[in-house]
């Protein structure tokens, strides 16, 4: 465990993090009512690369760096399946 950051960096570190997780909340609306299946990966893969952010401003805010581990894992599992859907739909012939 490290230091602490000071209370109002954290207190703003943490408003950063709620503010993030709500604009997170309005891609759920993508994901589901999407018109395309495009726009549904695209929201995926936003809504992903969001939640490692959030992770991220968490631990810093509580001086935990194992949150940056799993942020970086989190990272790499939606990299992996970004790529995955793309080469999914290419070869389903979903790409003009």
């Amino acid at each position: 465990m490290t230091d602490v950051p000071d209370p109002l960096l954290a207190d703003v570190l943490l408003g950063g993090a709620t503010l993030l997780a709500g604009l997170a909340a309005v891609l759920l609306g993508r994901i589901v009512v999407g018109p395309t299946v495009h726009d549904r990966v695209v929201a995926v893969n936003v809504l992903g690369t969001t939640t490692v952010v959030v992770l991220a401003l968490v631990g810093a805010a509580l001086g935990e760096p194992g949150f940056l581990d799993v942020a970086l894992v989190y990272a790499l599992l939606n990299f992996l399946l970004s790529v995955g859907l793309s080469k999914f739909s290419i070869e389903r012939g979903g790409v003009l």
